[in-house]
């Protein structure tokens, strides 16, 4: 089946990034001349996705006015002669098909991705983490949905981390398959240090089916005291297996203060209109340190 659906959970409150977070989603925070979010649902765009539910909170409606259309301003770049920004305005608009959906207690992402039932149906879907952006030539949910079209299995993708890393996140138990795939049977959500399965971690980015409503519906709060996702995931790998995909591209925790900061400074020494004088910049400031 063709995967056309992806869910971009951004409900999470950002306490990592405070005080800028206190009343801006951290999803909305800019990296350049965009926000985080735009990035993420570029990649879902660009991976053949067709229709997008971004699941929200309280104070988060910034991010539906992003991807709406402002007729006010559209009016007054359009009589400034302002062409291109107008376009480029228009077009965030034209991005995809997005929906909303509020998750009204933050009872973790297992929970958040339960509201997706009824936007996925029985549909596989991508999930995007909102917290996660991963810049490179071949999106990441591209590579999932190529996984997933040879092995017919839910797929996440995966990385490497440091021992010091992986009681943060998850650890995976693996098998190799091909080249940078695995075959997945088990996984655990923040492990006690000496019992991660190995130092390969899911980062941001998962290709799920329809199976994974049953199992949350019977998931029981795990890690944090909050309905997990990775519980759920687990016992579907342990059931039916997943793929894990080492992918290839850069992550930038945008949860983070170093992260939003990596993104920035990365993201703008390649941009088209400051990259230049950015780099020379950055020369000199390293002169000072």
């Amino acid at each position: 089946m063709k995967v056309r659906k992806a869910v971009i959970p951004a409900a999470g409150l950002g306490t990592r990034v405070l005080p800028a977070t206190k009343a801006m989603p951290k999803e909305m925070l800019p990296i350049v001349d965009k926000p985080a979010i735009q990035y993420i649902v570029e990649e879902a765009v660009a991976a053949g996705i067709e229709d997008i539910l971004i699941i929200t909170g309280r104070n988060k409606e910034i991010i539906e006015d992003h991807f709406d259309r402002n007729p006010e301003l559209e009016a007054n770049l359009a009589h400034g002669g302002k062409d291109k920004m107008l376009a480029d305005c228009i077009d965030i608009a034209n991005l995809a098909n997005i929906s909303y959906i509020r998750q009204r207690e933050t009872k973790g992402l297992g929970h958040a991705i339960s509201k997706a039932r009824s936007f996925t149906g029985g549909e596989p879907f991508v999930v995007l983490y909102g917290d996660d952006v991963i810049m490179g030539e071949d999106p990441v949910a591209a590579q999932l949905i190529r996984a997933y079209e040879t092995y017919g299995k839910a797929c996440v993708g995966i990385k490497e981390v440091s021992p010091e890393a992986i009681v943060k996140y998850s650890s995976m138990k693996v098998d190799p398959l091909q080249d940078n795939l695995y075959n997945i049977t088990d996984m655990i959500e923040k492990p006690a240090p000496g019992r991660e399965f190995s130092l390969f971690s899911i980062l941001g980015r998962c290709l799920l089916t329809p199976e994974i409503y049953e199992i949350l519906d019977h998931t029981a709060p795990g890690a944090g005291g909050e309905i997990q996702l990775t519980d759920a995931m687990a016992v579907l790998a342990r059931t039916s297996g997943m793929v894990g995909v080492d992918f290839t591209g850069k992550r930038y925790d945008m949860g983070s203060k170093l992260g939003v900061m990596q993104a920035q400074v990365e993201t703008a020494l390649s941009h088209p209109d400051i990259g230049a004088e950015f780099h020379a910049y950055l020369k000199e400031l390293s002169r000072t340190l």
